[in-house]
């Protein structure tokens, strides 16, 4: 504590929007002013104001209260036993908390904002702030890969503005949705706190949208409690959602895929009628202009490009004949002709020529019983099978948008991580609940035949309890509806790769469009390029703006709002520099 006089009109600048302490304020009427300046494509936050609704009024059309509770943690008066006092928080294996230190850090923590659809901050603001005494900023780093999995910010009020209650407070705590390892969230908060009460601060504050309630589960188990306090904040189009009312029952109905379109269309002032809910059909109409949507899938595309890739086997006709390179392959016939041809190639993908979502594929056939098998399960979902020779390579799927590369992302099978306690079945069913909240649904990993095969590939069963750290890939393929998932990697993809990309967007006259290649390297110019998607997911492709270029595409007089990151662009990995 200090024995300095708090300050007044204390601002800090979070690099995503401002923080104003307001209890440091004395005129109302200027901190209403102070409000009301915020810059496009910030969010700022005042907090603490002894009467926030008093506040309000002073500007009823620009400024509301925030329909967040605050928790706290009490810090003071902990520990005067053995150990701090705070509950006791494992922290995951293989994941190491430690403080931000890297401009490449920066860059981390800025994907993981944008992936959990946070306003993104200045990079050089975050490292400004860390180097003094009043932001603290953390990552979790998953030892394994290097890789940032989550991320927290504390702020110390008494070096802030010599806070009299010695409070401190906990900001934008975020977690990698596609990270498999549990306790992240908790492992921050918990490292934080231990942080803030080793400064000697009473007490721990943040604040949660009230119908978070994952997360205030999370916060209440960790042992925090509602406190009477609120913030206040400016109407703008990204909190939109927190003072315009509740949503359509249509809106709520809309899958993740069709939301996201939605919900950026409206920030733009674009009109938007849900047509239907269930099948993501919307109605947009801006300045005289409309068009329908089924998600990414626009009238901009035609029925016949539409067409060519419900077949997959008319794709590959099309992509081969523009000298792009396809794997080898053949319509299932006769089961002596299909033997010949496993014989020929040695391991073999076997599909339906028409679905999706993975539906129905067998992969790493390799003898002629499991090829009659994995042809009879393509012919549950079409009478019409495809046989490719297995291509070894990371699953890559670049989304072209306009005919120009907008992102490029690695996916993965499902995986689980051992902590040698639980079972593979239990360690599956916990993983299929992270990724179906992850995803609003839409992903889950079943506990099927694919599954149990995979397991058992490994050497493993479901009975088996798996080491601490140990990591295990449960799923054959890498579809995000079975528990995949997906990784940003468009920086390092390489200029071939990226123009066979575009090449195969203009072969098959689709302005939107998901291309799953194969590549031996995430960074090198060869690839195998499988399937297109005409209607591809645009909500997994964050941190990269695909949903802001895709309304870009229908709507050209409209742009979307600034944004104080963006991340790396198609091709910009110092590994290519001069590359052709």
């Amino acid at each position: 504590m200090t024995g300095d006089a708090p300050s007044s009109g204390v601002v800090l600048d979070c690099g995503w929007g401002r923080l104003l302490f307001g209890q440091t304020f004395a005129d109302d009427v200027a901190l209403a002013a102070v409000l009301r300046c915020e810059e496009s494509g910030r969010r700022d936050v005042c907090m603490y104001h002894p009467a926030p609704h008093v506040l309000v009024s002073w500007a009823p059309h620009e400024l509301f209260i925030d329909p967040s509770h605050t928790y706290r943690l009490v810090l003071d008066g902990v520990g005067d036993g053995d150990g701090d006092g705070l509950p006791h928080v494992r922290v995951p294996a293989g994941v190491v908390v430690r403080p931000l230190v890297s401009a490449e850090d920066a860059e981390e923590v800025n994907r993981l904002y944008a992936a959990a659809g946070m306003v993104t901050a200045s990079p050089e603001v975050l490292r400004a702030n860390q180097c003094g005494t009043t932001f603290s900023y953390l990552v979790a780093e998953d030892t394994n890969s290097g890789a940032v999995v989550g991320t927290v910010t504390g702020i110390d009020h008494v070096s802030a503005f010599g806070d009299p209650e010695g409070g401190a407070s906990l900001w934008c705590l975020t977690v990698d949705r596609h990270s498999s390892r549990p306790g992240v969230g908790a492992a921050l908060v918990m490292t934080l706190a231990r942080e803030m009460h080793e400064r000697g601060r009473r007490h721990l504050d943040l604040s949660v949208i009230h119908d978070n309630l994952p997360a205030i589960a999370l916060y209440e188990k960790l042992g925090f409690a509602r406190v009477p306090v609120l913030c206040v904040k400016r109407k703008n189009p990204i909190n939109e959602p927190l003072f315009s009312g509740p949503l359509s029952d249509d809106h709520r109905a809309l899958n993740p895929y069709a939301r996201i379109i939605v919900d950026e269309a409206r920030r733009r002032g674009i009109s938007v009628r849900v047509i239907d809910a269930e099948g993501g059909f919307l109605h947009l109409s801006h300045g005289g202009r409309e068009i329908v949507t089924r998600e990414s899938l626009s009238q901009l595309t035609s029925g016949v490009a539409v067409s060519w890739c419900d077949d997959k086997r008319v794709t590959r006709r099309l992509l081969s004949a523009a000298g792009l390179v396809v794997a080898p392959g053949r319509s299932a016939s006769t089961p002596e002709a299909d033997a010949e041809f496993l014989a020929e190639v040695g391991e073999l993908v076997v599909k339906p020529a028409r679905g999706e979502q993975g539906t129905g594929i067998t992969v790493g056939v390799t003898d002629v019983e499991e090829l009659v098998r994995a042809v009879a399960l393509a012919r549950e979902h079409c009478e019409d099978v495809l046989l490719e020779q297995r291509v070894d390579g990371h699953d890559l799927r670049v989304v072209v948008i306009g005919h120009q590369v907008v992102a490029a992302a690695v996916r993965r099978p499902a995986r689980i991580v051992g902590d040698g306690r639980h079972r593979v079945a239990e360690l599956i069913a916990a993983q299929s609940r992270r990724r179906e909240a992850a995803t609003g649904g839409e992903a889950r990993i079943p506990l099927d035949a694919a599954t149990v095969a995979s397991v058992r590939a490994a050497g493993r069963d479901l009975e088996d309890v798996l080491g601490a750290g140990e990591e295990l890939a449960v799923r054959g393929t890498a579809n995000v509806h079975t528990g995949g998932t997906i990784h940003d990697v468009t920086a390092e993809l390489h200029p071939a790769v990226a123009a066979a990309a575009v090449r195969a967007s203009r072969v098959l006259e689709l302005p939107v469009t998901g291309l799953d290649f194969l590549v031996p390297a995430l960074d090198g110019p060869d690839y195998v390029l499988i399937e297109a998607n005409e209607r591809p997911g645009l909500a997994n492709h964050e941190p990269q703006p695909t949903v802001q270029r895709f309304i870009d595409l229908l709507f050209p007089s409209t742009r979307g709002l600034p944004r104080g990151w963006d991340p790396p662009p198609a091709g910009t990995s110092s590994h290519h520099a001069g590359a052709t």
